[in-house]
């Protein structure tokens, strides 16, 4: 299994972010062929105290990474991809594995 991990570091304005995040950027995604799960998870802390470095992770998981390209290049990949850049272009850290 293929996974497309973003990392979000915290925003500016919380609540609109949410607003474009959830009603906006994760309804895109969810189209993008392949794509077999979506797991969003919004960080609440670190175990040394704080905030942590990151707002929220989102962890995508496809077949193969063969499958991952895939998604990524069809129109729905490339219409998630410029609505993240929009947003949230200087907050993101995107990073693709494999499962070990």
């Amino acid at each position: 299994m293929a996974k497309l991990i973003a990392l979000y570091k915290h925003p500016e304005n919380k609540e609109a972010f949410d607003a474009h995040y959830f009603n906006v950027h994760a309804p895109l995604t969810a189209k993008i062929p392949g794509l077999r799960e979506m797991k969003v998870t919004k960080v609440t802390g670190s175990p040394m105290g704080g905030d942590g470095k990151y707002y929220l992770t989102c962890e995508m998981h496809y077949d193969s990474l063969d499958a991952l390209q895939e998604g990524l290049r069809s129109p729905e990949g490339r219409a998630s991809g410029k609505d993240l850049m929009g947003f949230a272009g200087d907050l993101v850290t995107l990073m693709i594995g494999e499962e070990a």
